[in-house]
């Protein structure tokens, strides 16, 4: 008999959101929005993602699923853009990160993100599957406009996104002694 697996030192709240790879946005946007009832919460040009992105929800997080160019790399309906996993508490995130490090899991991104200015870790599966833990993303009530594009304030490191927090958005940690871990 095996020892059972020890708990990691932070609890995953809910699936957050998928994003997709798609053959054609326009398109696709129109099936999530016309068919299923989905809201376009904000959309990326060509200047900030390769043939842009649209974010949309259907419920106040700011995306359920976010839809990407597919490439010749990344097939439409071959596979996923990324899989977001949220936490409770902004500490959750500092801790996820001390230990996707202390289990030498290379880490892509820690910080704020722009639309949805959620603050993040991005890894890796052993499969490569791209993964996101967050915390923070806005919460738009149905009919409301999402926070203007000049509020995002992309943050490239955990400590910077809680060092120029984003209007609305307590950076404070219970625990500060995470900051740098």
């Amino acid at each position: 008999m095996t020892d059972a697996p020890r708990r990691p030192p932070f609890q995953l709240g809910k699936l957050g959101h998928i994003a997709l790879h798609v053959a054609d946005i326009p398109r696709s946007r129109r099936f999530y929005t016309e068919v299923l009832g989905f809201e376009v919460s904000d959309e990326y040009g060509a200047e900030m993602q390769p043939a842009g992105a649209v974010f949309l929800r259907c419920n106040p997080d700011h995306h359920g699923i976010a839809l990407f160019q597919a490439t010749a790399e990344c097939p439409p309906g071959a596979g996923m853009h990324h899989l977001a996993f949220e936490v409770p508490t902004l500490d959750d995130v500092f801790r996820v990160r001390a230990h996707l490090r202390r289990h030498n899991v290379p880490i892509d991104f820690d910080g704020r993100r722009r639309a949805g200015v959620q603050i993040a870790v991005e890894f890796r599966d052993p499969d490569d599957h791209r993964l996101e833990v967050y915390w923070g993303i806005d919460q738009i009530q149905p009919g409301e406009a999402s926070r203007p594009a000049d509020q995002w304030k992309g943050a490239k490191s955990l400590e910077d996104a809680i060092a120029d927090p984003v209007i609305g958005q307590d950076t404070r940690l219970k625990d500060p002694s995470l900051a740098g871990s």
